[in-house]
């Protein structure tokens, strides 16, 4: 497991930005020079198409439109799926030759070590990532491939009304018990780079015995991590496995019964990247758009659906635990390339799907 300290979780960088002019009014408030020629550049390719599997799809179509609101004259596609879903989409565009993707983004790192020994990433190290937090600057590929974007944090969540707090879980290990059959609910491997994590760090633990004590207990399963928000809210189980700490947020401020729970055992912490294509259709689209990802306005977009802000100057969002109170467990890079295609195998040869 990689350790993680609190000095290189929350430690920022220096810089600073400012404003601009020549750009619609609307968008010239906070640009700095080097966004402006790229905005100009890119709006005379008009458009920019995102693949992405970080986010569910209402936060993902608002990212999208701040974006446009910042930079007048270029929309974004929003592609959202899954993250292994978004990886075999951009393969099936490169078996097909064909160009369609500007973006990725993606919680399964793995997928752009295996792009960027393909020379398929456009090498762009965004400006505005030199004052993002430690964690996320320290995760980005060195050579400038790829940018952390999306610090996701994956743990438990609980009914409040059919589970109370002191018969709760408290840590991964405890969903084994018997007690837990039929309560659970979970995302899939193979669809869900978030969840390929998750079993790489749980393997690493406790073993694959892990799972095949989960097993017994039938949780259902879906396909993102995202899913068990949904089962949840429905009422069909009572408690998210690997759940996502930003969604679960959410759906707690839209008045739903759920409460989070960080396990004893550890929170899963997963630095999410993005990257530019290299044969990317509007390249100056693209490189515009990682610099907003990195920026603060892409914190501020994201901050109303309980995404960790990656800025000093964003504050987290309401009803997070600090990330300097969380005992977080995150597989090293390697174990993640490495491990993913094997547990994807071992959970369909457990679960039987």
């Amino acid at each position: 497991m990689a350790s993680i300290t609190r000095r290189g979780l929350l430690a920022a960088g220096g810089g600073a930005l400012g404003g601009a002019a020549g750009v619609p009014r609307a968008a010239a408030q906070g640009l700095a020079p080097h966004e402006r020629e790229l905005h100009e550049a890119a709006q005379r390719e008009g458009e920019i198409t995102w693949y992405t599997g970080q986010f569910q799809s209402e936060p993902s179509e608002a990212v999208g439109r701040a974006f446009t609101e910042r930079h007048p004259g270029i929309k974004v596609n929003v592609v959202r799926s899954a993250s292994q879903v978004a990886f075999q989409r951009l393969s099936q565009d490169a078996r097909a030759r064909v160009a369609q993707c500007d973006v990725f983004s993606s919680t399964d790192t793995s997928h752009f070590t295996a792009l960027k020994r393909q020379d398929r990433l456009l090498p762009y190290r965004p400006r505005n990532a030199e004052r993002m937090i430690g964690a996320a600057r320290d995760a980005a590929d060195p050579d400038g491939h790829y940018q952390i974007t999306y610090l996701a944090l994956y743990l438990l969540a609980r009914r409040t009304d059919r589970v109370p707090e002191p018969e709760a879980p408290r840590s991964w290990r405890d969903l084994t018990d018997a007690r837990w059959r039929d309560q659970l609910a979970v995302g899939h491997p193979g669809y869900s780079g978030a969840i390929g994590s998750w079993c790489v760090a749980m393997r690493a633990m406790y073993g694959w015995d892990y799972f095949r004590a989960l097993e017994r207990n039938r949780p259902q399963i879906g396909r993102s991590a995202g899913d068990p928000v949904t089962t949840l809210n429905a009422g069909e189980r009572t408690v998210g496995v690997g759940i996502p700490a930003a969604a679960t947020l959410f759906s707690i401020s839209r008045g739903n019964p759920l409460s989070l729970i960080y396990p004893e055992d550890g929170t899963l912490m997963v630095p999410a990247p993005s990257a530019a294509l290299r044969n990317a259709p509007h390249p100056n689209a693209a490189k515009l758009f990682m610099e907003f990802m990195t920026g603060p306005a892409y914190a501020r977009a994201t901050r109303p659906f309980f995404a960790e802000s990656l800025r000093p100057e964003v504050q987290p969002p309401e009803g997070a635990r600090p990330l300097d109170q969380i005992k977080f467990v995150s597989p090293a890079l390697q174990d993640i390339e490495t491990g993913i295609p094997e547990v994807k195998e071992l959970w369909r040869d457990t679960f039987g799907i």
